[in-house]
């Protein structure tokens, strides 16, 4: 399949369907290698992150289940600051976590989810990210599956949005600049 840009405040293509399609298949055959006989759980950040998780735990040939975070920003001025607005549904102790997220940026939401975890006794906690801007990264950070490192631009599709619009484009997406640095 071939991409095709149908906005005109879509800069370029930086991912294609199928570079994204070819990488999710090594990421789910590594964690399938890896993971063999354990309890896997993954966990994924609402909503950027459903897109990939759900094309990746069905590249993962063994049986697991999957479970959804929301959190929310303080706002301006709080950078880390954040608050879980809809908690797991079920507990992870005892289990093996892989977090699934869509994009790391500054890596401090993460860090936050993973204190969190760590807190709730998992046998093994993980991180795999399609995206990663390590560019911008403030927390460091173990991430055990990494897809693509891209640049530090604004990126929207396969999941990632501005103002909601643009998750549901099969490719990985920049905008012009002037779309997203008002």
């Amino acid at each position: 399949m071939r991409a095709h840009v149908s906005d005109s405040r879509i800069d370029r293509i930086l991912l294609t369907p199928e570079e994204i399609a070819e990488k999710v298949a090594l990421l789910g055959a590594q964690i399938t290698a890896d993971y063999q006989g354990r309890d896997l759980v993954l966990i994924t950040v609402l909503k950027g992150g459903l897109i990939f998780l759900a094309d990746l735990c069905r590249r993962i040939d063994l049986p697991h289940t999957v479970d959804f975070m929301a959190v929310s920003s303080y706002g301006p001025g709080a950078a880390g600051s954040v608050r879980i607005t809809k908690d797991l549904d079920d507990t992870i102790e005892g289990r093996d976590v892989l977090m699934v997220e869509d994009i790391i940026d500054t890596g401090l939401t993460l860090n936050y989810l993973l204190r969190v975890m760590r807190a709730r006794k998992p046998a093994s906690l993980a991180v795999c990210t399609l995206l990663d801007k390590d560019v911008r990264r403030i927390m460091d950070l173990p991430i055990e599956y990494r897809g693509f490192a891209i640049p530090d631009r604004f990126v929207v599709g396969y999941g990632l949005d501005l103002e909601g619009v643009w998750r549901n484009l099969p490719y990985v997406a920049t905008l012009h600049d002037e779309i997203w640095d008002r």
